[in-house]
């Protein structure tokens, strides 16, 4: 009788103040529920909105010196088949607005998936006085000596060479990534103190309740990989160049889909960001719902950390940085189910 129980049941139970009555979740959709009461709290108002078919976006509890996190959720009449589809075309499904440039990586890597890889103006003047603890881009120590050791910067080919140093960085390290998983992840050295990115990576993934308990198996994924694969899954590699904050930031992505009858599942893991970032994870999770009808919820959330929150200067953007998140998710969800409901011409 409880594994009947449909979403719509659930959450109102939830709405009137009811107790679930499911102590333990029997269900992707029963794991959804109680992620609404426990972690996203959503109040009676936001469970009615979510119900009525509107999407509902709301900040998560993390460190607010340097982790923004925010969940999502929508109905989506539509198939989560269709949505599989334009995602793994990654190169049209994140083109336009902030997206510059993205481009999937070969599989196996090569050197030429990164040749519009091109670097700013502005970055390319910062890398001249770049040094290990002093840098306005996130480098590891050793692409800093490499870039000193390889590049005449008096020369009229500079630029090309720079260029040409990163796109050969990028691809390294996108195949030790593939090989040795997130202990072949950056140690950015930019500021006086070493980020290590597999460390804040863990760390960001054990601020995911209760992804353990609901999806071991997703965990071990993104902490073990290439050691241990997500079954059902299919992953795909690219890069971008986007249009963030005051610079063009340059970043590199995992992203996992895995595809079963209960739920759909993509995970995008940020492996690598030029400016701001030190990584990030996107998890989105389709869930179908036949009580409701043909359709399904689309669910997501995501967590980033960065170094610009931090301190007095950090202080006074985090209020207008966690404002756009919140609001840039409630767009996106729009926008996703706009594309997908829309009939095809």
């Amino acid at each position: 009788m409880a594994r009947a129980l449909t979403l719509g049941v659930l959450l109102v139970g939830v709405v009137t103040g009811v107790e679930p009555l499911l102590s333990q979740p029997a269900s992707p959709l029963a794991a959804f529920n109680m992620y609404l009461a426990d972690v996203a709290r959503l109040d009676a108002s936001e469970r009615k909105t979510l119900l009525s078919g509107a999407p509902v976006s709301k900040l998560l509890d993390a460190d607010p010196t340097k982790e923004v996190a925010v969940f999502g959720a929508i109905w989506i009449r539509s198939q989560p088949a269709a949505y599989v589809e334009r995602l793994k075309d990654i190169e049209r499904f994140e083109s336009g607005g902030a997206f510059r440039i993205t481009k999937r990586i070969s599989d196996p890597p090569r050197l030429a998936d990164f040749a519009a890889l091109d670097l700013p103006d502005d970055d390319f003047d910062d890398l001249r006085e770049c040094r290990v603890g002093d840098c306005a881009l996130k480098l590891g120590e050793k692409a800093l000596q490499q870039l000193r050791a390889e590049v005449d910067w008096k020369k009229p080919t500079a630029k090309a060479d720079v260029e040409a140093v990163l796109r050969r960085l990028a691809f390294d390290y996108v195949v030790a990534y593939q090989k040795g998983g997130n202990a072949a992840l950056a140690v950015y050295r930019d500021a006086d103190r070493p980020t290590f990115v597999a460390n804040e990576f863990r760390s960001m993934v054990d601020r995911l309740p209760p992804l353990a308990a609901y999806l071991p198996d997703l965990k071990r994924h993104l902490l073990e990989y290439p050691r241990a694969r997500l079954p059902d899954s299919s992953d795909l590699f690219y890069w971008q160049e986007t249009q963030f904050g005051l610079k063009p930031t340059m970043r590199i992505s995992h992203l996992t889909i895995q595809q079963r009858p209960e739920q759909t599942i993509a995970v995008s893991k940020m492996l690598y960001a030029s400016h701001y970032f030190w990584t990030a994870v996107e998890l989105r999770i389709l869930l179908p719902d036949p009580a409701r009808g043909p359709g399904f919820w689309f669910v997501t959330v995501t967590r980033s950390r960065s170094d610009g929150l931090s301190g007095f200067v950090g202080g006074l953007i985090r209020g207008r940085v966690r404002n756009e998140v919140e609001e840039g998710t409630l767009a996106a969800l729009k926008a996703t189910k706009t594309m997908l409901e829309t009939p095809a011409r």
